[in-house]
């Protein structure tokens, strides 16, 4: 039936009874799209009953379908023509691992961070009411995102301003990791208690105009716990204006089509709220959805994983940080992290069972995370926040306002910084540098390694003020337990002699410095460990010594290490030719790391281009 289905017109001409039948031909074919491994699973076959609903009901691209986040939306591409492209997800040059506008015009917004869906359809519904226009917009956002106080607040507008709009609140008790905070708690109560909720009187009658049935069976379920509580009082949704609906099944494609029909055509903003199972139709996904979120490469028949012939196991960037902080907490008792639901990613899963009285996850919200850390470190606490690098940007002001301005002992600990690869450019981590630089107290510092991580976060919990640790997305060396080297913040090291031309690098980009100026005799490299501050002894040295100076980061050009250190030759009057190496200021988007870094020009042989062109002989190859 699959085969049948190229768009939206397509998916019109099944009978509804035919839709149960495609929902399942769905889940095959992303289950085998996903199985090359990477891909977002357990969360797109959730979400395609309700999809394919969408698609039957909704005239897309006409109506605006949006998604939060959009990394469920893999039923969307495939009903909008994309199937033949599904290969191609993640991949350099093929179809994003979310929705882009640019990709589609059924993509209505482009997306990847959490809890941006609802305000986005607001904007879109007050236009089209402006303009005289007369579309739907529907909003599919999932019970993890709307944990995020950017989701809340614009809830609170949608329910004072009353545009039409229908919001499907897709619940599946999840974000990536299992949902945390009390709008989770009452989300999982409403699914216990089964009752349906209209939001205003008003709303009841045009429920009964429209249908019935629907109206008398939402009737019935708030008269049957009327005597438990009044559900206006409990339910926010109601509180806020917004006409509530639901929960009913999410994998029931026909209640869903049925109910959808009648949604769109009321008054104001109207929330449908779905319970769907992450990971519908594979048991193995049902059965452990935390890992089938996004799994490596598996047999689709079995779920067996495959395995990497050879090679020493890896022992990622996230887990060395984890194991890190495990320790550091027995060592001091003021340490105490807080994460925004990225438990498992950042690599806190031991520590949350460690120490679960010094563990909270706020759930998707990065300012709540930053300014929580604010607050403990004001009662003389030392919080560490785990943060990727890409979702510390939402929180860029609690960091000046709550965090800096005081000289707060906060340490971040920033996680997927530089480039990240398949996710794109919603994901990258490569502005940290410069917006984290150009605050006032915030010193920053990025190891080469473990070693280097373990000694950061030491040296950062027994100094006064806010220090960031940045690491990238990969593998790092394993380090014995109770590694704790002394580091002293703001202090450099030369790690290959050379005064011809000096590479000043750190982090993930002093791996290529290495690896170029290897076999370079003439070329010094040294590990400029820490952005803020710079080693400015080491630099005066190195500057007065050196030919050129070549800065390298993964990082954008614009404001970084780079930058930083031109800032600082000037203010010491050196006048030493300097070429910086970074992201180029324009986006970046999916493909492997390695590609990325390689059309930047700060890999290996990018670096050693630059060399000959200083010229450095540089013999052919790498």
């Amino acid at each position: 039936m699959l085969d049948r289905v190229n768009s939206p017109a397509d998916l019109k001409r099944l009978s509804r009874e035919q839709l149960p039948t495609l929902s399942q031909e769905l889940r095959d074919e992303i289950t085998r799209v996903c199985s090359v491994g990477g891909l977002h699973l357990a969360s797109s076959l959730g979400a395609t009953d309700l999809i394919v609903a969408l698609h039957y009901v909704l005239n897309s691209p006409r109506d605006r379908i949006l998604f939060d986040v959009g990394h469920q939306a893999y039923a969307h591409k495939i009903l909008t023509g994309r199937r033949d492209q599904m290969h191609t997800v993640k991949k350099e040059g093929g179809l994003s691992g979310f929705t882009k506008v640019s990709e589609s015009e059924h993509d209505a917004i482009t997306v990847g961070h959490a809890s941006t869906s609802l305000a986005n359809a607001l904007g879109m519904a007050m236009a089209r009411d402006a303009l005289g226009e007369d579309y739907t917009v529907a909003a599919v956002i999932g019970d993890g995102s709307l944990t995020g106080g950017m989701a809340l607040a614009a809830l609170n507008t949608i329910g004072d301003v009353q545009r039409k709009m229908l919001i499907v609140l897709n619940d599946n008790e999840m974000s990536i990791s299992e949902n945390v905070g009390a709008m989770s708690k009452f989300m999982r109560g409403l699914q216990v208690q089964k009752w349906f909720q209209e939001g205003e009187g008003a709303s009841k009658k045009a429920m009964q105009a429209v249908s019935k049935p629907l109206a008398d069976l939402m009737s019935r379920a708030k008269s049957s716990t009327r005597h438990f509580f009044d559900p206006a009082s409990v339910n926010p949704f109601a509180a806020m204006g917004v006409r509530y609906v639901g929960p009913v099944d999410g994998h029931n494609v026909g209640q869903l089509v049925w109910l959808m029909e009648r949604l769109i055509d009321l008054d104001g903003p109207t929330i449908l709220h779905v319970v769907t199972r992450k990971g519908k139709g594979l048991s193995y996904a049902e059965a452990d959805p935390i890992y089938w979120h996004g799994p490596g490469k598996f047999d689709p028949a079995t779920g067996d994983l495959s395995k990497t012939a050879g090679g020493k196991p890896t022992y990622s960037w996230s887990a060395a940080f984890g194991d890190a902080v495990t320790e550091l907490a027995k060592l001091d008792p003021r340490t105490f992290v807080i994460t925004p639901a990225m438990r498992e990613g950042s690599g806190l899963v031991g520590f949350s069972k460690a120490h679960p009285k010094r563990y909270l996850d706020v759930g998707i919200a990065e300012d709540v995370a930053v300014t929580t850390a604010a607050g403990m470190a004001l009662q003389g606490m030392r919080p560490i926040v785990a943060i990727y690098s890409s979702f510390l940007q939402r929180a860029y002001d609690q960091v000046l306002h709550d965090v800096a301005i005081e000289n707060l002992n906060v340490t971040f600990a920033i996680d997927r910084a530089g480039i990240v690869g398949a996710d794109g450019s919603t994901h990258n981590g490569v502005f940290d540098l410069s917006y984290l630089r150009s605050i006032p107290n915030v010193r920053v510092g990025l190891p080469k390694d473990a070693s280097e991580l373990r000694g950061m976060l030491k040296a950062a919990q027994e100094s006064p003020g806010p220090f960031a640790i940045r690491y990238p997305r990969g593998n790092t060396e394993l380090v014995p337990e109770g590694t704790w080297p002394d580091l002293k913040w703001g202090t450099w090291e030369r790690v290959q002699a050379g005064t011809d031309v000096v590479i000043l690098a750190g982090g993930k980009a002093l791996e290529y410095a290495l690896k170029a100026a290897a076999d370079l005799p003439g070329v010094g490299v040294v590990n400029a460990r820490f952005v803020k501050p710079l080693d400015l002894e080491m630099l005066r040295e190195v500057a007065a010594s050196a030919r050129t100076l070549v800065t390298v980061e993964d990082n954008t050009v614009l404001g970084g290490f780079g930058s930083a250190v031109l800032e600082a030759l000037s203010d010491m009057g050196l006048r030493v030719p300097v070429r910086v190496l970074g992201i180029p200021d324009e986006f970046q988007d999916h493909a492997t790391v390695e590609s990325v870094h390689a059309r930047s020009g700060i890999d290996a042989q990018a670096i050693r281009t630059v060399l000959a062109e200083l010229g450095v002989d540089v013999p052919l190859g790498v």
